[in-house]
């Protein structure tokens, strides 16, 4: 049984492309990121697991300690493996929360790293009221663009050729 090799490619790329991308996403629209705060939800490689090896989340946390910035962060499952991860960093900008509603305390952006279930439909009413410069910069492409610009927030995807969802 050959697999077509193909497939690999486009999910190697897809990693790649959002573990470089979404950061200048994230500086081109917030500028300095010194003091700003990030809720985070999901540390995880990939839902259902406390796998961070290859994780985009690791490198987007050591990218944003190294621009100033906070993160408030949620996973059910890999907060202990990513802290093992990331000992070699200072980790007082990081606050490792109990709950997804827990991260956005605070923060001016939420970052989705991992598409796990309970982050697929969450209440955008709550997010537009709780994050200061309502961005939701969804590196899992897991919300309908116009559904989250509805809720007068502005979505940055990824991979993404057009975004006309920006307000």
């Amino acid at each position: 049984a050959k697999v077509d090799g193909a497939i690999f490619k486009a999910v190697e790329e897809r990693n790649r492309v959002q573990k470089t991308s979404m950061m200048a996403k994230i500086t081109d629209r917030m500028g300095d990121l010194a003091g700003k705060t990030f809720a985070m939800w999901g540390l995880a490689f990939k839902p259902e697991t406390d796998d961070v090896r290859e994780a985009p989340s690791l490198q987007m946390i050591e990218q944003l300690l190294a621009a100033g910035a906070k993160i408030r962060a949620f996973d059910p499952k890999a907060v202990e493996t990513t802290k093992i991860a990331l000992k070699h960093l200072n980790l007082d900008a990081i606050e490792f929360v109990a709950t997804p509603n827990d991260a956005l305390e605070g923060a001016n952006a939420l970052i989705v790293m991992t598409e796990w279930k309970m982050f697929r439909q969450p209440d955008f009413r709550r997010l537009a009221s709780k994050l200061a410069d309502k961005l939701v910069f969804d590196g899992r492409n897991i919300y309908e663009p116009n559904v989250v610009a509805q809720h007068g927030l502005r979505y940055i995807g990824i991979g993404r050729t057009s975004e006309p969802y920006e307000a």
